[in-house]
């Protein structure tokens, strides 16, 4: 099959995160469509897994959902930033810890339909206590459970974010896979 072909883009606007692209695009079936894209930087998440067995998430609050969630810890690319370095950055700033080791677990498209972000989820091993220092805007708490609680959790809804749900089930699986 044919490759979609980029015909224009418009920039409707720039902000400080995301900047909204009007493309218009010729499909391989002849047709031309315009398409509403967000540009996003791209961003790290990590799921920090202490030697106990215990995943170290947070209770964010998150106004876009209205009220407070669960997640992994995770932000945005800095420009030219390396995935992992954002992962280790990401880690210690939102939880206070370093991992010594950071494994790649996947990266994975949020919403291909109207955004070209990608995440890069990790695994963050032997945990080393580092220094917290929360953004202005970041109000969370930290919360520890067992690998099967956390399970439980996306299966009860009170986990529902995607980036921590893939995370998870991509650590569990591992486990499982390992024993």
């Amino acid at each position: 099959m044919q490759e979609e072909k980029l015909l224009s883009t418009i920039r409707v606007h720039s902000g400080k995160v995301l900047k909204l692209d009007l493309d218009t695009v010729a499909l391989p079936n002849g047709r031309t469509i315009e398409l509403e894209i967000l540009r996003h930087p791209g961003a790290s998440a990590v799921v920090p897994l202490k030697e106990d067995g215990k995943v170290v998430l947070i209770r964010q609050l998150r106004h876009a959902a209205g009220g407070f969630i669960y997640e992994i810890p995770a932000g945005k690319l800095d420009p030219d930033e390396d995935p992992k370095d954002c992962a280790a950055r990401e880690l210690e700033e939102e939880v206070g810890y370093r991992a010594g080791s950071l494994e790649l677990l996947t990266s994975i498209w949020t919403a291909p339909g109207f955004t070209d972000e990608v995440i890069h989820i990790y695994q963050g091993t032997k945990l080393d206590t580092g220094k917290q220092q929360l953004d202005q805007g970041e109000i969370l708490e930290i919360v520890e459970w067992s690998l099967d609680e956390a399970m439980s959790r996306i299966l009860d809804g009170t986990i529902r974010d995607a980036k921590t749900i893939i995370g998870l089930q991509m650590v569990y699986a591992r486990k499982k896979l390992a024993s």
